[in-house]
């Protein structure tokens, strides 16, 4: 199938094509996607009895997953036909050749279920050149973060970008869980004088493109938790990779930084790896 352009109709391409940059209607039709989706999670979010069921890999499920993600996928499919979806609870294809959006319509679902607000809708649109355009959508707290390649990164009206912080004694290190962390890469960070919270997933990514934490690190994830964040970390000029220091949200773990820090951090979890910024 020939690749699409951002408004979705077919273009010319060849293999050393210049990646294209996000078309300002494109972000925001995905933008809209992510809220109408989050917005719907609204409906069960707080309630005591959510139904919640377990997946084989050992994570929660809810109706309100389900609910979000095939809303998504309606608004995805009435708009691009020619567009493959990915998401968490219905899966699909990733394509080599053309675009594909892909879903997570409630990351941090174990919180959600507990009644806490910082869990998030994500939305990813790739094409072979990597992600194209990121949201953000935390539903609980009314807040959207988009970003398009070569398009900036916005909160609302306001033009997002990193921290300055330089050092890494002192700088807020993000992470979803400390279980999945190896407990020497843990202390090595500590002793570095990092300090170490949980605010975790999709949400410690927006704190780190929002200057507001200096980096964010993920052991252990899925491709849909990391499919924005590429797009959505550049475009506020920080630094995303997997924790080896390649620039690839499908290797099922991430660093995202100010870019500053980008091999402080990665040194210290790797000391001897010589791994440079991605």
């Amino acid at each position: 199938m020939a690749e699409l352009t951002n408004d979705g109709a077919p273009a010319a391409r060849g293999a050393d094509a210049e990646p294209p940059p996000a078309v300002e209607s494109l972000i925001s039709v995905a933008r809209d996607i992510a809220t109408l989706a989050g917005q719907l999670t609204l409906r069960w979010f707080g309630q005591r009895d959510l139904g919640v069921t377990w997946k084989p890999d050992g994570t929660e499920v809810t109706e309100a997953d389900r609910a979000a993600e095939r809303r998504a996928r309606e608004e995805i499919t009435q708009r691009f036909p020619h567009d493959a979806i990915f998401g968490e609870e219905e899966g699909g294809v990733i394509r080599r050749d053309g675009r594909t959006w892909i879903i997570d319509p409630i990351d941090g679902t174990r919180g959600f279920v507990r009644g806490v607000p910082l869990y998030a809708t994500l939305l990813a649109l790739v094409d072979e050149h990597g992600p194209l355009v990121g949201v953000i959508d935390l539903p609980a707290m009314g807040l959207t973060l988009a970003a398009g390649r070569d398009a900036g990164c916005w909160l609302g009206d306001h033009r997002c970008s990193v921290s300055e912080r330089t050092a890494l004694d002192g700088a807020v290190v993000n992470t979803s869980s400390f279980e999945t962390f190896d407990s020497e890469q843990f202390e090595a960070l500590r002793a570095a004088g990092a300090m170490m919270r949980t605010w975790g997933d999709a949400y410690g990514y927006f704190l780190v493109a929002t200057g507001h934490a200096e980096a964010m690190i993920d052991p252990i994830c899925e491709v849909w938790d990391l499919a924005p964040m590429p797009v959505i970390i550049a475009e506020a000029g920080g630094i995303f990779t997997d924790m080896s220091g390649r620039p690839d949200y499908r290797n099922r773990n991430g660093i995202a930084t100010n870019g500053a820090l980008h091999s402080a951090v990665i040194d210290a979890m790797h000391p001897t790896s010589g791994a440079a910024d991605g």
